[in-house]
């Protein structure tokens, strides 16, 4: 009976030490994992994710990340990086992020489709990188998104109709890639014009300036007022 109560004794002294490990914390924490998953996929010539280590509690003290009061992921600014490799799966973990700042860089791959998870997202910036492959049909799911650019890389296929649902949608760049097909023009897209989707040469419809194989010709849309440069005093 003795060696049986020491036995647990042990056992429950083993837990505790393993509970105070710092890698049982960062196990522990979906954010650290997710965002150390991609410092180790992606190449960083000028060592800019030089504070993203795994042996910390969270992720609030590293370089190009902003947390909130509860210590959670809210931001990533990554923009003019020179990273290139592919965007990890894991990303889709960080559940309050709203601003995700890949641009200017040379990221390549697909996008991956759980970036729909992320609801909080407020703004896509992965313009000018080296994607490829379609645009995720559930990036439609980000329904608090403002701006979506994704201008400026290699994507192809057509434009998911399920981004026309995200009503809160104010800036939309597709600009310069491979896209097909015909470009939606109901929901939010109503509110954009031709420059939203120029350069995607296999493109039709009314927002493409261009009309849609045996569908009947259209009247240009008018031109768009650009705003008077403001006299100098």
């Amino acid at each position: 009976m003795v060696k049986a109560e020491q036995q647990v004794a042990l056992s429950r002294i083993l837990l505790l030490l393993l509970g105070c490990h710092p890698l049982v914390n960062v196990l522990s924490n979906t954010e650290v994992d997710a965002l150390y998953s991609l410092k180790t996929k992606v190449i960083d010539p000028y060592n800019v994710l030089e504070t993203w280590e795994p042996n910390t509690v969270n992720p609030c003290k590293w370089f190009h990340v902003t947390c909130n009061n509860e210590n959670s992921v809210t931001r990533i600014d990554l923009g003019h990086a020179s990273l290139s490799g592919p965007l990890v799966p894991q990303l889709g973990q960080l559940s309050n992020l709203q601003y995700l700042e890949l641009f200017d860089n040379n990221f390549s791959g697909e996008i991956p489709g759980v970036l729909g998870n992320l609801t909080n997202l407020v703004s896509l910036d992965l313009y000018s990188n080296n994607f490829n492959g379609v645009i995720p049909a559930s990036l439609g799911h980000l329904s608090k998104l403002r701006i979506l650019r994704l201008n400026n890389n290699s994507l192809s296929g057509s434009i998911p109709y399920s981004l026309t649902d995200i009503t809160s949608l104010q800036v939309l760049d597709l600009s310069n890639n491979n896209l097909t097909g015909e470009v939606p023009s109901s929901g939010s897209f109503a509110r954009f014009t031709p420059s939203s989707f120029a350069n995607n040469t296999l493109l039709c419809g009314t927002l493409a300036a261009k009309p849609c194989l045996g569908a009947p010709a259209f009247s240009p849309l008018p031109p768009y007022a650009v705003a008077p440069t403001p006299m100098s005093s």
